[in-house]
């Protein structure tokens, strides 16, 4: 028998594959192929998406693909590029146009209706700033809170409306007449320091009840009278201390706009209306008076000119500013 120590020692060394066809290749083609999918579906949805009529376009320009960068027009892009090509230059938006300045007039239209709202909101601060002083100067002032209940204060789209309206017992004036009561002259001084305290204009309106006179409007009549009550309040206002050109229209309207319409000649349609103008009220107002004053250097004469004083709507009623 050999010894065993004399047998010969064999290593046997095992090959171990990768894997063969088992192996990461996959992947990537699985790879690959999701890449496709989501590129198609992203497809099918731009194309879900576009219009009938950008289809159309697109679908011819690929019949023809070089007809648009050949025949030219407005659909070739942009005149300052080289080479003209099809679709419009994304580059050239009006919103990034109007950002490089590239568009004055839509920018100029812009900012003018950027700060016009501008002016609005300061406007209503203003004008309810004003509104509460009031309100406190009433609280505060025996006088005016004594007829208070014949203050009212609103704000409406022409500006701060403050009407100081009659009662059956205590009215502004006496009937028929265009005198103020002595409580109705202190209400309207007390008025004058915070209407000077805004730059805004104010006018003055003058109304009164259904109740005409004998004459009807052939003589003296509603109209005739709401002017002369404006007019007189006007007066008062201006001895208060109210600025020079700080009033800017003084008119009767009668009995044409009632406070209450349900009853024509409720004494509260008996009343004078302040209207401190907001911005855009009066810039209206001065520009409608700008056209009257060109129209009449036109065709001059004694009724086109109002060198102190100027027509009532509605009356042909003329009297002194």
């Amino acid at each position: 028998m050999a010894d065993d120590t004399q047998r010969p020692i064999v290593i046997k060394r095992i090959k171990k594959s990768a894997g063969g066809h088992h192996g990461g290749a996959w992947k990537i083609a699985y790879a690959d192929f999701v890449t496709a999918m989501m590129a198609f579906f992203l497809l099918m949805w731009l194309l879900g998406s576009v219009t009938k009529g950008d289809l159309q376009g697109i679908a011819d320009y690929f019949r023809t693909p070089l007809k648009v960068s050949l025949s030219g027009g407005s659909g070739s892009g942009d005149s300052s590029s080289p080479i003209k090509a099809g679709g419009r230059d994304l580059t050239r938006s009006d919103d990034l146009q109007m950002r490089r300045g590239e568009m004055p007039e839509q920018r100029r239209r812009l900012g003018i209706r950027e700060a016009h709202n501008e002016v609005a909101r300061h406007d209503v601060q203003r004008l309810k700033a004003l509104k509460g002083k009031i309100n406190q100067l009433i609280e505060v002032s025996p006088l005016l809170r004594e007829f208070r209940n014949q203050l009212l204060i609103d704000i409406t789209s022409e500006g701060l409306r403050i009407q100081i309206v009659d009662e059956q017992n205590r009215p502004m004036f006496d009937l028929g007449s265009a005198q103020i009561k002595p409580y109705a002259r202190e209400i309207l001084l007390a008025l004058c320091k915070p209407l000077n305290e805004v730059r805004n204009g104010i006018t003055l309106t003058g109304h009164t009840d259904a109740k005409s006179y004998a004459t009807g409007d052939k003589g003296y009549s509603n109209w005739e009278l709401s002017a002369d009550r404006a007019n007189a309040s006007r007066r008062v206002l201006t001895e208060g201390g109210i600025e020079n050109g700080k009033i800017k229209r003084v008119v009767g309207m009668a009995s044409a706009v009632l406070f209450d319409d349900t009853d024509p000649n409720n004494p509260i349609n008996r009343r004078i209306a302040i209207i401190v103008l907001n911005t855009q009220t009066e810039s209206a107002l001065n520009k409608a008076s700008g056209a009257l004053t060109a129209s009449s250097t036109d065709t001059p004469s004694s009724e086109a000119i109002w060198p102190d004083w100027f027509f009532v709507p509605g009356s042909l009623t003329q009297f002194t500013a």
